[in-house]
């Protein structure tokens, strides 16, 4: 038999909550305007904008890095309960 999960802290699951809904809704922005772009004025994805690529190539590989780094910032700002303890023990230790 497995032992159960500890319990989570609310605290830390809000914080994380948040900042992932900001990543989320920012990308989705981005991805938005990607759309509208191709749907509304597809004439402007064609418009050559770095190295020869056109403004599609570019904006759709913008969008992998960005997802990337979102992901990677994500990781970084998140917290864990050990971390957030830890923090806690260093202020009540001054």
């Amino acid at each position: 038999m497995t032992n159960p999960s500890p319990p989570r802290d609310p605290e830390v699951q809000a914080y994380n909550l948040r900042v992932g809904l900001i990543l989320f809704f920012v990308y989705s922005l981005l991805y938005v305007g990607f759309v509208l772009l191709n749907a509304i004025k597809p004439s402007i994805m064609e418009t050559i904008v770095l190295a020869g690529l056109n403004l599609a190539i570019v904006y759709g590989f913008g969008l992998i890095l960005a997802a990337i780094v979102m992901a990677l910032l994500y990781g970084f700002l998140c917290r864990t309960e050990s971390s957030v303890s830890a923090s806690q023990s260093e202020v009540s230790d001054e």
